[in-house]
């Protein structure tokens, strides 16, 4: 639609479109988490820039800066920023803007009295009426096929989420994070519905919308606990409304046939799951899922040493990704499903003490759907009858579970150590196993040396740092080593599917099986890539000053570390040196903006640009399948990449528990012929 429709602003002789980023909506509730939009609205006039070839041809001036819709004061320096081509003065600026908002805020405000005039009459009469709820592009009558018109037809009135969701009253506690603006509108509007026995809803949502496996379930749940019926209807550029008749009528026969029941008063107020309390750090055993083997084998007897008993979970199996199904929205991204579906199927095998055990997930936050990681356990975990084990959702922001792990400077230094090592010895590993002349030595000695660590880090200061990398380079030097010549691939993407074998079909070990060299950036830039974001929001957006000094500070005291690392690595025989973060992303911004920090985000783009600099023409991006972040900063960029550098070689493949696994490998193996008609070529 988006395309379209700017095709058409083309043919009509539009010479300047101003289409903006508008990551974060005017937070419309006091009581909401965040207030963001869908990573697509946010991010997705980066995908027309650099798709659209229409745009170059004809000379159009396109202009599309990350802007903070939801800071006046903010949103008025940005304009000038960027509007200043046009000359505007800044008094005129400011006018316009508030004449703008005020229009807007009135427009609000004439739906929302519209609204309440509606639910009084539905209240008085007992008509029949439903709230058509859907995301704002909805309400193109394209897009929706004339869904309204057609429930209209049979004589029911029609409320948007947004005309009557203010009437709700505050919301009850939920099981998922209520931080997407239209999220909080669609559950306040389902409670509302709760509470009118007249009154039901029906939710549009479109194929493909990662967010809306969040969005139907906690909907689902504040309708059924009262006992009214949920109905979602999925919308695509399909025309034909059989099927959707049939199920807006099955609603409307079941309206007819309930006319004039009560509901129960059963509010939904979310279900209370057991807390992790300090008393509990003494004696329960802390089941974490297992993201990357090198990694996280380091982890377990770290947090031993700071009197936490965790326990990494092995490779993960089949049978985990069929547990992550039975239990988990089919919608929601594959790694949800993998690291879900290996801890419920660890409870349930039976080794552990249920009442003595707790599982631990990390919530990232930001506007990607993995901040519901940890609410999606919870269901899991009450449907699977393991409703009283503790769950720690692990988070910068979540002071009481920091609390009761005992978290300290000792223990995030100690965990930075573990990535740091990891990364070394991942990076090098990868770099020497496929020339190895003696056969396993390689993952020989990430054992050994997996094992000297496990006992080390606890005690290791900054000069016992620098002399353990220096020893540790030397080794994997020492290799004795094919004097032959591999394509080098590339792998980036979705953080769990590149680090995890068993999610990404043990994508390295094909390349290697292919006579290829696989290149893993570092787990640590995404860290850092989260630091670095709150500079970015500071500067760009409505971010706020204490956290761009905060992250500046955790940033600063990751890349000194890292920058042993480095040295190490320009000393030795056989290995890359790398960039700081902050420079891929300076690499990244002259395509995309470091406004794009839903998922990998700019990363993921700048992590490309850092192999290709690096000599690295060949790159598979991974990523789940419906990723909507990753298909902006991810395929959205591969035209240009393409463009700038015609001689890379760069796919995309998405996992996920229905994906052709011979699919997967098909395309990767044309990557690979491919890349090894350039090696000899070159």
């Amino acid at each position: 639609m988006v395309h379209g429709h700017i095709e058409n602003l083309v043919e009509k002789g539009v010479k300047t479109i101003f289409y903006p980023c508008i990551p974060y909506e005017v937070k419309e509730f006091k009581d909401v988490a965040n207030h963001y939009n869908c990573p697509i609205v946010g991010s997705y006039p980066e995908v027309i820039r650099l798709n659209m070839s229409v745009l170059e041809e004809k000379g159009i001036k396109f202009i599309q800066p990350f802007l903070p819709f939801d800071n006046n004061r903010r949103l008025i320096h940005r304009l000038s920023e960027e509007l200043k081509y046009f000359k505007i003065t800044k008094k005129d600026l400011v006018f316009a803007m508030l004449r703008a908002r005020a229009a807007f805020n009135l427009f609000k405000k004439d739906i929302r009295k519209r609204g309440a005039v509606l639910i009084k009459e539905i209240k008085e009469t007992g008509k029949p009426a439903v709230i058509l709820a859907g995301r704002p592009y909805h309400i193109d009558p394209a897009v929706n096929h004339g869904i309204a018109d057609l429930i209209t037809s049979y004589g029911i009135i029609v409320l948007s989420e947004d005309s009557a969701a203010h009437l709700s009253g505050p919301l009850p506690k939920i099981n998922f994070v209520d931080q997407w603006m239209y999220h909080s509108r669609l559950y306040r509007a389902a409670n509302l519905t709760t509470k009118i026995d007249s009154l039901e809803l029906i939710q549009l949502n479109s194929f493909g919308c990662g967010l809306d496996a969040i969005t139907t379930e906690q909907t689902e749940e504040i309708l059924s606990k009262s006992g009214k019926i949920y109905t979602v209807i999925k919308i695509d550029e399909g025309s034909n409304l059989g099927a959707v008749k049939i199920r807006i009528r099955s609603l409307l026969a079941a309206i007819k046939e309930r006319k004039g029941l009560k509901f129960k008063d059963n509010i939904f107020e979310g279900t209370k799951f057991s807390e992790f309390t300090k008393d509990m750090k003494d004696s329960h055993t802390i089941l974490c899922p297992q993201m990357s083997p090198v990694h996280f084998r380091l982890a377990g007897s770290v947090m031993r040493n700071h009197g936490i008993k965790l326990e990494v979970l092995p490779e993960v199996n089949k049978a985990d990704i069929e547990e992550g199904l039975r239990y988990v929205n089919n919608d929601a991204c594959y790694p949800t499903i993998v690291v879900v579906g290996q801890l419920i199927n660890a409870l349930k095998s039976g080794r552990y003490d249920i009442n003595k055990t707790a599982m631990i997930i990390s919530q990232t936050g930001g506007g990607c759907r993995a901040t519901n990681y940890a609410s999606f356990l919870r269901k899991a975990a009450e449907k699977a009858g393991f409703k009283n084990v503790p769950i720690i959702s692990l988070s910068t922001t979540n002071s009481s579970v920091n609390k009761s792990l005992g978290i300290s400077f000792s223990m995030l230094k100690d965990t930075l150590l573990v990535l740091l090592y990891g990364d070394l010895l991942m990076r090098l590993s990868n770099r020497r196993r496929p020339y190895e002349v003696h056969s396993g030595q390689t993952d020989a000695l990430v054992e050994t040396w997996l094992m000297r660590l496990s006992d080390r880090i606890g005690r290791t200061l900054y000069f016992d740092f620098k002399n353990t990398v220096k020893k540790i380079v030397k080794d994997f030097d020492e290799i004795a080593a094919q004097k032959v010549k591999k394509p080098r691939v590339g792998v980036v993407g979705e953080i769990l599917i590149k680090f995890h074998p068993y999610a990404n079909n043990n994508l390295v070990s094909i390349l290697e099986k292919e006579e290829a060299e696989a290149v893993v950036p570092d787990m640590t830039d995404f860290i850092n890539y989260c630091m670095l974001d709150d500079i970015y929001k500071h500067k760009y957006l409505a971010g706020s000053f204490k956290n761009k000094v905060m992250s500046l500070i955790a940033s600063s005291y990751i890349e000194r570390l890292r920058s042993v690392i480095r040295r190490a690595l320009k000393k030795s025989k056989h290995f890359h040196s790398y960039q700081t973060t902050k420079d891929l992303a300076r690499k990244a911004s002259g395509i995309i903006s470091v406004c794009n920090q839903t998922g990998e985000g700019w990363l993921l783009t700048a992590e490309i640009l850092e192999l290709i600099e690096d000599g690295v023409k060949n790159i598979i991006c991974v990523q789940p399948f419906g990723c909507l972040p990753n298909h902006i900063t991810g395929k959205g960029v591969m035209k240009e990449l393409k463009r700038r550098y015609n001689d890379i070689n760069i796919i995309s493949v998405d996992y996920d528990p229905g994906a052709s696994e011979v699919n997967q490998t098909n395309r990767i193996k044309l990557l690979m012929s491919i890349a090894h008609q350039n090696q000899n070529i070159n």
